[in-house]
Parts: structure tokens; sequence; C-alpha cells
């Protein structure tokens, strides 16, 4: 079975947590782990968040005396890939002794017209309060808006439309490589006015975009890892309630917050719908039960 795994940003870097590289690297290894437990019996390809690291290097390059303008997301998304990957591949290497993997930046193309860059809604980096918010706000022209336990920079997260590298993940795939491509949704593209690619002022929603690699990778399963065990109806609310197994209609009728369970559970409405193929979300220590029906939340076609 192909099964293309979406690790959330709070699988790599907890809430609250200091965003130092061995903080990560321990973090990781326990993703390997969950990870190989699957990988000794299927093909995998994996793909992560990078919230908190794009927002970490965008403060740093705003902040950096040396450089004239800061770097913009599309290379900071580049550069979070490079590091996110390479933290993946080692920990993948050890858990999965003679086993081939690859670590593969990766571009997805957006439409330049995309409503979303008139619309900043997708949150990185760390959470502030209402005081330094709004300093950050004045002092650097970011968009701010409240996030769950505080206020967070916001921008553009345009819809994926194609992921430049398709062909190479399917021709690693071909080899036995276990591959992590597509993190942080890839680097955001479009086409430029005289030919070529160029990168784009956005973050492109990891989850929407792992459903897209999924599709076109003609994948059996979709695996979206989080930090709860379940999609919760009325999360929070005096009626929440597990939901256990779900329908794609059924999953939209829920109306999940856009900042945090809707991408998850749109991407793997979408995915079953457009395939055919089974989805579901969970927690990460639970990924080889969840793939085989004993915990999370499975999303499955429509009767």
């Amino acid at each position: 079975m192909r099964i293309v795994i979406a690790l959330g940003g709070n699988a790599l870097l907890h809430r609250g947590e200091r965003p130092d590289a061995a903080v990560q690297q321990a973090n990781i290894d326990r993703v390997a782990l969950a990870i190989a437990a699957l990988a000794q019996d299927h093909e995998v390809v994996v793909t992560h968040g990078n919230g908190p690291q794009i927002g970490l290097l965008a403060m740093e390059s705003a902040a950096d005396a040396a450089l004239s303008t800061p770097y913009p997301l599309d290379l900071l998304g580049a550069q979070t890939q490079g590091m996110i990957g390479s933290l993946l591949a080692r920990a993948l290497y050890d858990a999965l002794p003679g086993r081939r993997v690859a670590a593969l930046v990766t571009h997805t193309q957006v439409r330049a017209d995309d409503p979303a860059f008139g619309h900043p809604e997708k949150f990185i980096g760390q959470v502030y309060s209402a005081e330094v918010a709004r300093a950050l706000s004045r002092e650097r022209g970011w968009h701010i808006a409240r996030d769950t336990t505080g206020w967070r920079r916001v921008v553009p997260s345009p819809a994926p439309e194609r992921i430049m590298e398709t062909g190479t993940v399917q021709d690693l795939l071909g080899l036995g490589t276990l591959v992590v491509c597509a993190g942080g949704g890839g680097v955001p593209v479009v086409d430029g006015e005289r030919g070529g690619l160029r990168g784009v002022e956005a973050v492109v929603d990891k989850d929407l975009t792992a459903a897209l690699l999924a599709e076109d990778l003609k994948a059996d399963f979709l695996l979206i890892l989080t930090d709860v065990p379940h999609v919760y109806a009325d999360y929070g609310g005096p009626h929440q309630r597990p939901v256990l197994q779900a329908t794609p209609a059924e999953l939209r009728a829920g109306d999940f917050p856009a900042g945090s369970m809707g991408p998850k559970t749109e991407a793997a409405a979408r995915f079953v719908e457009r395939t055919g193929g089974l989805a579901a979300i969970g927690a990460l220590d639970a990924a080889y039960e969840i793939v085989h029906g004993r915990a999370g939340t499975l999303v499955r076609p429509e009767p």
C-alpha cells in the first residue's frame, strides 16, 4: 500500500517548546519510530509542517541589520525544508537501517491571482501578547490575527495547483526510497512574466498540498497526524465527542476552525472524493493503529 503521511507542525515542535535544534531532534526521533512501523510494510511519502520554523526564520531575517530587506517567505520555506528534511532523513536512516531515504526540496505552483493573496489567514511563528503583536504589526508591516492562545502573524495561503517534483517522487518510490518532500506545503511559485518560475510571499497549506500529492501519486491512503487522537465534534464545547468515521460530506458539515482542524478535514475530504481511497486523522503515536483501523478518525467514500 502507498501511504502519504502529513505531519503537523506540532509533531516537530510542540506548543510552548523552545525552538532549539536539540528539542526538534528529540521530537523527530519519536516521529521516525512512528513512520518506521509503517514503512516496514508499505511505500511511504512524508510531508511536514513548518509554521514555527518559518516564523522563527522570518523574525531573525527581519531583525538582521546586515540585510537591506528580509528574505522572502518562499526562500525561508526552502530553508525549513532543508533543515527539517535533514533531521527527518537522519532519524529515518537510524530507524530503518539499509532503507533508501531522500529529502527533496519541493516547489508548489499556485495561481498568481489567487484571492488568498488579498486575505492573509495562515498562522506562522510564535504566539505573542496583544501589545507585542501590535508593535510588530506597526514596525514590520505584518498582518496579525488572534489564534487560540494569543496573537500570531498571518500570511497568504494560496491553493496548491501543481507540485513540480511529483514525477521525481514517483521515480524515487520506484527505487524503494522513502521520500520526505513538500515540507511546509512546498516552496510557493508562480509562472514568471518571461517564462520560468518565480517565488511568491506566501505559505501553502501543507495538508492541502499533501492531499494533492497523494492524489497525483495514486496513493491508497492519506494519513494526517496531529496532536489529538481524533477529530472532535463541538471541540472544546459542552458536547465534545470524537468522530470515529465520516464521509467527506459529513466532515464538511462539521464546520471545523480554519486555523486548526479545518484544513486537515478538507484535505482528507478532497483526497477521498477525488480518488475513492481512504484518509484518516489522528495522533502521531497511534499512526500504525490508525492505518489498521483501530484508532483515529477514518474518512471513507460516500456509500
